[in-house]
This record gives structure tokens, C-alpha cells and sequence, in this order.
């Protein structure tokens, strides 16, 4: 049973705990980091960045938690790490980015066309790298390489037809490994596409008008499976899978941010606010996300760390308090 809207802060306060309290894996920790960022929580944000730094690795990737298999994962933590090593100054900050930098740039297993691959050991191209990697390459300062990630994601994964976007696509053997049209993979590879274009500086307008357009139907094309309750299925498109509450709340999000920059009209938030009102009545009692793919192997109905973030992160971007 959800909280009700007067109670919005005291909600907010209860998901964040949650989250707090959650094990987390590396992208774990980078999304509720982010989520600290963006809902104007520094000391948070400053204080999951730096343990990101502690647990970075010797290849340079942040956070590892027995998870070193993943190439863009670590990723998720770059924008809170290189926030505080330019606002600090500290050398704990400000080699944690470099070292992280240097692994996707230099170091990480990549196609032949630059796409990094989401694990070490296969040449697979994951949705969810799209939310990983590329919004921390902008931020700092590599707009270029963010969007040769993006066209490389888009290349393997998007269905034309669909209007949707694949989940896993294998390089090497050049057939998908999963071509489901998953809910959360579309939710990444949106919001992570929003944070780039919020990065993207004036003289790269070109760039922007297409990753624009590529926003634009990615949330056109999960919205026409919107559910009558304001969510949707784990597969968009399979009515057979089970309803997953995280998907709606990175869409909602993803929403009021391109609306805020002028990617989409207004219109769009109606169904921004539909899905986040249904996202509101999936927070039970100890303030834990209900109904989202739930950790830790993401084939289930339940609860999950970033189930908990994109809730902040949608109240966040509704609310107008995000932090860029």
C-alpha cells in the first residue's frame, strides 16, 4: 500500500533508506549514487563515490563487488566520482576517475567499430551499457566517444519494427543472445541517452537532434504497451511475462528530463505522471520498491537497488530538483 501524495517526503526518505541498507554491485552503487546527486543529496553522493574509489580495481573499474567480469558496469559510478574530484580536488577523487577513464577508453574489450562489450570474457553488446558508460564519457569531456556508444548500441540492438530495443547481441557469432524487447533494458538505454544529451555541449547540435530522436522513439515505441495501471510487462511486449513496476519509473523519468530540455513536449507528461503514480503505490511500508525486476538475478518480480534509485531519480526529475 502506497503512502499517498502527502506524504511524498517521508516516502522519499524511506526509499533511500531502503536503498542504503541494499548490497550493491558496482552499477548498484553508481545508480544510487546518481540518485544521491540528483536529488541534491551531496554528502550521500560524496560518501558512495568514495567507496566506489576504495573498491576500484587494478584494470581501473569502480566499485567492484566480485563483479570485475563487467566492462561498462563501473561505469555508473563516473559522474558522482568525477564530481567530487573536481569539486574536492582530492587525489583519492581524482585518480578514481582517471583510472576509470582509462579503462574505457584504453583497456576495455570492444568491437571493431569501438563498441565496448558489457563483459570481459564474450563479444556481447548489452541494452544496459547504454545508462553505463556513455553518460560518464560526456561528463567528462569525451562527448565524442558517448556517442559512438550510443550509435554502436543502437546499430546491433534496435528493432526497426518493434520500435523497441533488444536486450543482448552477440558480435562474434552475430545473432542475439536475447532478443527480448526487456522493460528495464529499454528504461537504460532512455535515461542513459537523456543524461548524454544533458551533457552534450550547443556545438554538437547535429548529435543531439539524432540521440533527440532516438529518445523520442525509444519512449514512443515502450508507450504504446503502456498498461491501463500505469506499468508494464518484464517484456514489453509479452503480455505473458510477469508486470514489473522499475521500467515506468525510468520511463517517467526519462520524460521529464527530455521534457525539461525541450526533447519532447509537454504532452508527454501525462504519462510521466501516470507511471510515476503507479510506481508510488508499489512503496510499501518500509519504504521498499515493489513489483520491480528484482536483484540479484533480475528474472523475477520483487525488489532491487535500482528499483529503489529510479524512484528517487523519477521524484527527482518531477519535482524539477535535479542536479546537473
Amino acid at each position: 500500500m502506497g503512502y499517498g501524495k502527502k506524504d511524498d517526503d517521508t516516502v522519499m526518505r524511506r526509499v533511500k533508506m531502503a536503498l542504503l541498507s541494499m548490497q550493491r554491485y558496482s552499477w548498484e552503487q553508481g545508480v544510487a549514487a546518481q540518485a544521491m546527486l540528483e536529488s541534491g543529496d551531496s554528502e550521500t553522493a560524496f560518501l558512495l563515490a568514495r567507496d566506489a574509489v576504495i573498491r576500484q580495481d587494478a584494470s581501473g573499474k569502480l566499485g567492484v563487488m566480485n563483479d570485475g567480469y563487467s566492462v561498462t558496469d563501473s561505469a555508473a559510478n563516473g559522474e558522482a566520482v568525477l564530481r567530487f574530484a573536481t569539486t574536492t580536488e582530492d587525489p583519492l577523487f581524482v585518480q578514481g576517475a582517471a583510472n576509470m577513464l582509462d579503462w574505457l577508453l584504453h583497456q576495455a574489450p570492444r568491437s571493431d567499430d569501438g563498441a565496448l562489450y558489457h563483459v570481459v570474457n564474450k563479444p556481447e553488446i548489452w541494452v544496459d551499457s547504454f545508462y553505463m558508460a556513455p553518460p560518464f564519457l560526456a561528463i567528462a569531456g569525451y562527448c565524442d566517444q558517448a556517442v559512438l556508444q550510443i550509435e554502436g548500441y543502437r546499430k546491433r540492438l534496435w528493432n526497426p519494427k518493434a520500435k523497441l530495443f533488444s536486450h543482448i547481441w552477440d558480435e562474434g557469432a552475430q545473432v542475439f543472445v536475447r532478443q527480448a524487447h526487456w522493460g528495464v533494458g529499454n528504461g537504460w538505454a532512455a535515461a542513459g541517452m537523456v543524461r548524454v544529451l544533458a551533457a552534450l555541449p550547443d556545438s554538437m547540435q547535429e548529435d543531439k537532434s539524432t540521440i533527440s530522436g532516438y529518445v523520442k522513439e525509444t519512449i514512443d515505441g515502450c508507450l504504446v504497451h503502456i498498461r491501463e495501471d500505469g506499468l508494464f510487462h518484464d517484456v514489453v511486449d509479452d503480455k505473458d511475462t510477469f508486470v514489473e513496476t522499475n521500467a515506468a519509473q525510468m520511463l517517467s523519468y526519462s520524460i521529464y528530463r527530455a521534457v525539461d530540455l525541450g526533447v519532447l513536449d509537454g504532452n508527454y507528461l501525462e504519462y510521466a505522471e501516470r507511471m510515476r503514480q503507479a510506481a508510488q503505490e508499489k512503496v510499501d511500508d518500509h519504504g521498499l520498491v515493489q513489483g520491480v525486476c528484482a536483484a540479484p538475478l533480475f528474472d523475477r518480480s520483487g525488489t532491487a537497488p535500482e528499483g529503489q534509485a529510479f524512484y528517487l531519480l523519477m521524484e527527482s526529475a518531477a519535482r524539477g530538483r535535479v542536479r546537473t
